[in-house]
C-alpha cells in the first residue's frame, strides 16, 4: 500500500495535512527526520504510516506511561497491532510482550526512555530488526526545553549499541531555535530532515484577564460552558484542593491531579476526566503531556505558567480536534512571586553545576518574558509566534486583546520618573522596591534602604501599581529598561537615548473597563462544525454521542478512540446508509467500519425513520450549497437505497394502532416492517417510542 492508502485504510483520512506527507516521505527515503509541529496537527501518523511501511519493528521512544497506552489502545483499535513496554506491566509481562514482538506479533512498539537500559530490552533490541527509531516529545532531550528527562541522553548509546543503524525520527511541539539545535545535537541525527510546520493553532482564542476574583471568574465560566470538558491549570497543590473542593462543593463533575495524591488515585481521575465520566479537570503541570483527548473545549490557567513554553504546551491541550477552543489565563500579580518561590525550589540535582547557574537564569528570563505576554496590549497570538521564531502576517482578530478597546495615554512624564528611581537605586534593586519607592510606600524596608529620600520618592503616588507594573513592563519590551537575569533580578537603565527627544513619547494602550462579567467577554469568533447542522442534526450528533460513549465503556477506551467529534459531525451530513457510504466520512477507515459500522449506520436509520421531515431538511445541507435543490422524493430515494417504499415516511395514527395490535398478537418485526413496507429498524424504533419494547 501507498502511504495515502495506508491513511485511508487505517485512519480513514483521504488526504495529509499539513507537512505530513513530505516527513513521511523524508522517512521512507532513508532520512533521518525532526518535525516541530503543533498539538493537534497529527505528529503521530508521521511515524506510525512509515512504522506499518517499513519491513521491522518500530520502536517509539516516549516520556509517559498514559501516552503509551492510549496511542496503543488506538491503534490496536484502528486494526494497527502495537505494544508498550514500562513499568506500569510486571516482569512476566514484559518477558511475554518481548516475545510476542519478536515473533513478527507487532509493527509499533512504545517503550519509557529508562527501558533502554535494561539487558533484557537491549538483548531483544540486538535480536530483531528495528527500521526505526522514533523519540516522541524530543524536547525533553534538551537541558533548554521545559520537560528535561535523564533518560533521553541514554538514547543516542542505545542506538550506537544496535546491530544496524535504523531510521532516527524525533517530533516535538514546541521548540525554540535553541531547543531544536540541541535535540539535532544530542540525538546526532544525521542528514536530517528538519520540518517546522508552524506554531499557529487557529483554533484556540487566547485571552488574558488581570483579575483578582479568579474562583468567581472560574465557577461562572463552567456554569456557562457546562455542557463542555476543560483543564485548569494551577501553580500548586494547595490550589488544586482548593479550588476542587469549591466546584466540588458546587455540584461541578470535576476531578484533580497533582504529584501530591497517590499514584492509583491519580491514575483512576486521570481516566474518569479522558473517559468523559468527570469532563473537568483541576491539576498541577504534573498532569497532561501525552493526554490525546480531543474534545477539551477550554483550558483556564488560574496561575501564570513559568515559560512560554509550558504555556503553549498546557494551552495546547484545547482543541486537539481542531474544533475552536479557549485559552484563558488568569493573571494576578501574586503568580509573579508565587513562580519565584517555586523556581528557588527547583531541584537541579541531574545537572553538572556549571549548568546550574545558566539554567536558574534562563528560568528567570523566561518568567520575564511570560509576564510580559501577561501585561501586553498586543496581539497574544502574534506574540505567542514571534516567541517561537514565527513572524505573523498581522494581528489575528480572534484573541482577548484584539477583541479589547483601548486608550491611548501618554506615560512620558510617568517613564521619565521611571528611569530617575532607577538611577538613583544604581541598579541595585527590584521591582518592588521601584514600585514602592515610586507610589511612597511607607514600609520598613525602604526606609532601611534609604529610597524614602530619593528625588522620586513618592513621585507617581496617585498613579495605580497595576498600570505603573504595566509600564515598567512595555520600558523594559522597548529597551528603556532591562532586568538581569539572575535569581534576584535587579531593573537597570537601558538604552534611554531616545527619550531625551523633546518629540518622543511613552504610549500605553489602557483597556477600557465596561464593567461587564470577565467571562462575558468576547469568545471564539471560529465557527464549531456543530454550527453547521440543523437543529434535528444537532440532535442527531447528540444521539451519536451517547451511542460512542456506550460503546467507549463496554470497551473500555476513550470515546475520541471509537470516532472523535468531527467524524460524528460528518456522519450527520452525509448520513451514511452503508458501510460504502460509512467510509465516505471523514475519520472511518476500514478496521472501523467493520468493527463500528453496523452499529453507528443502525443508530442514524432509527433516526430517520422517527424524524423523517427533519431528514428532509438534513439532506438539503449536505448537498452542495449552491447546487438547485430538487423536491426530495422519498420513493424514488428509497428505491435507489433498496428500502421500502414506506421507509422514512411519516406515521399515522391508523398505522399506529395498527403497529400495536401486530405486536401484541406475536407477529414477528420482520413481518410487520413487510406490511408497513418500512425497515425493521424503523419497526423497532416505533414500537420503543410506543413503550412496548426496551
Amino acid at each position: 500500500m501507498t502511504a495515502k492508502e495506508t491513511l485511508k485504510t487505517y485512519f480513514g483520512y483521504d488526504s495529509f495535512r499539513s507537512g505530513q506527507e513530505s516527513i513521511i516521505e523524508a522517512i521512507m527515503a532513508g532520512r533521518d527526520s525532526l518535525a516541530i509541529m503543533p498539538t493537534g496537527a497529527g505528529k503521530s501518523i508521521c511515524y506510525q504510516i512509515p512504522a506499518l511501511m517499513l519491513p521491522g519493528i518500530t520502536l517509539v521512544i516516549s516520556p509517559l506511561i498514559s501516552l503509551m497506552q492510549d496511542q496503543v489502545k488506538a491503534l490496536n483499535d484502528a486494526g494497527i497491532h502495537a505494544a508498550f513496554i514500562n513499568s506500569s506491566l510486571t516482569e512476566a509481562q514484559i518477558g511475554k510482550a518481548l516475545s510476542r514482538a519478536a515473533a513478527g506479533a507487532y509493527k509499533i512498539i512504545y517503550v519509557a526512555p529508562e527501558r533502554l537500559e535494561s539487558y533484557g530490552f537491549m538483548e531483544f533490541a540486538g535480536s530483531v530488526d528495528i527500521s526505526m527509531v522514533t523519540v516522541d516529545e524530543a524536547h525533553c532531550i534538551s537541558q533548554w526545553g521545559q520537560d528535561f528527562r535523564p533518560g533521553y541522553l541514554k538514547i543516542v548509546d542505545f542506538i550506537r549499541n544496535l546491530p544496524g543503524r535504523p531510521v532516527v525520527s524525533a517530533f516535538t511541539a514546541t521548540a525554540t531555535e535553541e531547543v531544536k539545535e540541541d535535540i539535532l545535537c544530542a540525538l546526532q541525527l544525521l542528514n536530517p530532515s528538519v520540518t517546522v510546520t508552524g506554531f499557529d493553532r487557529e483554533n484556540l482564542y487566547y485571552s488574558v484577564e488581570n483579575i483578582r476574583r479568579k474562583e468567581d471568574f472560574v465557577i461562572d465560566y463552567i456554569e456557562k460552558h457546562s455542557r463542555e470538558s476543560g483543564i485548569i491549570y494551577c501553580a500548586t497543590r494547595k490550589s488544586v484542593d482548593n479550588l476542587f473542593a469549591v466546584l466540588y462543593q458546587k455540584g461541578v463533575p470535576v476531578t484533580r491531579y497533582h504529584a501530591g495524591i497517590d499514584n492509583e488515585t491519580r491514575k483512576k481521575n486521570q481516566e474518569d476526566f479522558i473517559y468523559d465520566r468527570m469532563p473537568v479537570m483541576v491539576a498541577t503541570n504534573a498532569f497532561g503531556m501525552g493526554i490525546d483527548k480531543s474534545n477539551v473545549r477550554y483550558v483556564i490557567h488560574y496561575n501564570m505558567p513559568q515559560s512560554m513554553e509550558n504555556y503553549y504546551q498546557e494551552a495546547g491541550r484545547a482543541g486537539r480536534d481542531g474544533e475552536p477552543a479557549q485559552c484563558i489565563l488568569l493573571f494576578s500579580a501574586q503568580d509573579i512571586i508565587i513562580n519565584k518561590f517555586l523556581l528557588e525550589k527547583k531541584d537541579f540535582s541531574d545537572l553538572e553545576e556549571e549548568d546550574v547557574e545558566l539554567v536558574k537564569q534562563r528560568d528567570i528570563r523566561r518568567l520575564q518574558i511570560m509576564e510580559a505576554y501577561c501585561r501586553t496590549t498586543a496581539c497574544l497570538r502574534t506574540t505567542i509566534l514571534n516567541y517561537f521564531g514565527e513572524k505573523a502576517a498581522g494581528p489575528c482578530n480572534n484573541c482577548g486583546n484584539c477583541h479589547r478597546e483601548y486608550r491611548e495615554e501618554d506615560m512620558t512624564a510617568e517613564a521619565k520618573w521611571v528611569i530617575n528611581c532607577v538611577a538613583e537605586t544604581k541598579g541595585r534593586y527590584g521591582l518592588t522596591i521601584v514600585l514602592g519607592t515610586l507610589m511612597g510606600a511607607d514600609r520598613a524596608r525602604l526606609r532601611e534602604l534609604g529610597t524614602v529620600n530619593y528625588r522620586s520618592y513618592g513621585a507617581l503616588k496617585d498613579r495605580n501599581e497595576a498600570l505603573l507594573r504595566s509600564l515598567i513592563s512595555q520600558m523594559i519590551e522597548e529597551g528603556y529598561l532591562y532586568q538581569t537575569k539572575d535569581q534576584y533580578s535587579v531593573l537597570k537603565i537601558g538604552d534611554i537615548s531616545r527619550l531625551r527627544d523633546e518629540n518622543a513619547h511613552v504610549i500605553m494602550h489602557i483597556y477600557e473597563e465596561k464593567g461587564q462579567k470577565e467571562s462575558d467577554r468576547r469568545e471564539n469568533v471560529r465557527k464549531r462544525s456543530t454550527d453547521a447542522l440543523t437543529a434535528a442534526g444537532y440532535d442527531l450528533f447528540e444521539e451519536l454521542r451517547k451511542l460512542r460513549l456506550e460503546i467507549a465503556r463496554e470497551e473500555g477506551l476513550p470515546p475520541y478512540i471509537i470516532f472523535n467529534d468531527r467524524t460524528l459531525i460528518d456522519m450527520c451530513v452525509k448520513l451514511p446508509e452503508t458501510p460504502d457510504d460509512l467510509l465516505k466520512v471523514s475519520g472511518v477507515g476500514k478496521r472501523k467500519s467493520e468493527k463500528y459500522g453496523d452499529t453507528f449506520i443502525n443508530a442514524i436509520a432509527v433516526f430517520m425513520e422517527t424524524h423523517p421531515d427533519a431528514v428532509i431538511s438534513m439532506r438539503s445541507q449536505g448537498s452542495q450549497e449552491n447546487e438547485e435543490k430538487k423536491p426530495f422524493d422519498r420513493a424514488e430515494y428509497n428505491r435507489s437505497k433498496n428500502r421500502p417504499d414506506g421507509a422514512g415516511a411519516s406515521w399515522n395514527e391508523e398505522e399506529d394502532a395498527r403497529l400495536d395490535q401486530e405486536y401484541k398478537s406475536g407477529m414477528k418485526i420482520s413481518e410487520i416492517a413487510r406490511l408497513h413496507s418500512r425497515t425493521p429498524g424503523g419497526i423497532r424504533a416505533r414500537l420503543k417510542r410506543h413503550g412496548l419494547i426496551e
